[in-house]
């Protein structure tokens, strides 16, 4: 089937691979030239040179690949004389038909050659192929191609109308694939060519539904069964790559921690704006006391306007009542001071502060220590997470337009008849 040599010989056939939607067969004449719009080629050129070759044009232009002929090549490249089957139809029916190598098959209608040369490459050296086609012309074209691709021994072609004269096999076929215009006038033919010594399958391409009714009709009447019907259909997807989506679990983790930088951020402000209110406070808040003396008739003050005035009729002991200092020289802290402290003392680490507490009391941004020690004990802040990198999945979406539609495929299988159970005669009860 075709040369199996590593290089190309003259004579031999091979594909010639232009674009992806252009190929082209072409038989190796050593002093002809291949022109196309990729360049000129000339045939003596690629003697020689192995299959799959990519080939330069002589005038620098463009190039061309050589590929060694298949069945699958061959489908899309060969010269069509009728409507051809393709790969989605021919590997459906090989499959439900069961043709495997060493398989005897009956084909009416060789029209291209299309599915003669794929069922030819599925029944091997031990199998063989008998193809019926009614028109003259089709017949000895497909002939030669048969002989030019060293498919002589492995096909018998036959230029008949099996729908009028029948087969020239009988009890042979292991499957028959009838491509007809009127199908169900063969079916009785093809019952006779198909052996029946075990299970025999027959499928018919018909491009109508009403052709499929009618070849029903025939099949049930000639006593086939299992009979289905199916069309192949082609359904094109977009695969597309893209990053894998966040769980539940990161996107609840970052919004805590985007919660817990705003909360920081707030608390930060909110300290910042209290501290410097205590350095000076604004009039409507009374005068900032500035000295507190112990000795003398009293006690000196200054406004924010830097007004002085002085009180009379205070001793030393209330003076030093109302004075930041003791009598022993000594300051003792206030409560007030006490809890700014801790205050302080929190918000220079905000992380380990969530929540807050807070009075306002003379402009003063007192916090309750003991619930925010409590408060920083409870909750524990996590870290957030290290940076992993992003997966990448595969997403596949169905295209809207389905392509491929050809033809119906009518499947049936014929049933070896049931073996005639004879009557033995006892003798022994004969005599009794």
């Amino acid at each position: 089937m075709w040369s199996k040599a590593r290089e190309i010989a003259a004579g031999d056939t091979v594909i010639l691979w232009l674009t992806r939607d252009a190929l082209q067969p072409l038989i190796i004449e050593p002093g002809k030239e291949f022109n196309s719009k990729f360049g000129s080629y000339r045939h003596a050129d690629l003697v020689g040179i192995p299959f799959g070759s990519k080939v330069g044009s002589r005038t620098g232009n463009g190039f061309i690949h050589v590929l060694r002929p298949t069945p699958e090549l061959w489908t899309i490249a060969l010269p069509h004389r009728t409507q051809i089957l393709y790969l989605a139809d021919i590997a459906f029916i090989t499959s439900y038909l069961n043709i495997k190598n060493g398989s005897q098959v009956v084909e009416a209608g060789t029209g291209s050659g299309s599915f003669s040369h794929s069922v030819m490459r599925s029944i091997g050296a031990s199998g063989h192929l008998w193809s019926y086609e009614f028109h003259e012309t089709r017949a000895n074209k497909a002939r030669q191609e048969f002989q030019r691709h060293g498919l002589s021994d492995r096909v018998t072609l036959t230029h008949r109308n099996v729908c009028k004269d029948g087969f020239t096999v009988t009890d042979t076929a292991d499957a028959l694939f009838l491509d007809l215009p009127a199908p169900w006038d063969a079916i009785e033919h093809a019952k006779k060519a198909l052996r029946k010594d075990r299970i025999a399958r027959i499928c018919c391409f018909s491009p109508c539904i009403e052709q499929v009714l009618r070849t029903v009709s025939a099949l049930n009447d000639s006593g086939f069964t299992d009979i289905t019907m199916y069309e192949t259909l082609l359904r094109p997807y977009d695969i597309q790559q893209t990053s894998s989506l966040p769980t539940i679990g990161e996107i609840s983790d970052k919004l805590k921690q985007s919660e817990i930088r705003r909360e920081e951020k707030r608390l930060k402000q909110i300290a910042s704006g209290h501290r410097g209110g205590t350095d000076s406070k604004s009039p409507a808040n009374g005068n900032s006391q500035k000295n507190v003396s112990a000795s003398g008739g009293g006690y000196e003050s200054s406004s924010s306007h830097g007004e002085k005035r002085k009180r009379d009729g205070l001793d030393g002991e209330d003076a030093g009542l109302l004075s930041d200092e003791p009598a022993g020289g000594k300051r003792a802290k206030t409560e007030e001071e006490d809890i700014i402290d801790v205050e302080s003392q929190v918000i220079e680490d905000p992380q380990k502060l969530l929540t807050k507490d807070v009075l306002m009391d003379g402009g003063l941004l007192l916090v309750k220590a003991e619930e925010v020690l409590e408060e920083r004990n409870r909750v524990k802040i996590e870290k957030p997470p290290l940076v992993q990198p992003m997966k990448i999945i595969n997403l596949s979406k169905v295209m809207p337009e389905v392509r491929g539609h050809t033809s119906y495929l009518t499947f049936a299988c014929l049933l070896p008849p049931l073996p005639t159970i004879g009557v033995v005669e006892d003798e022994s009860l004969e005599q009794v």
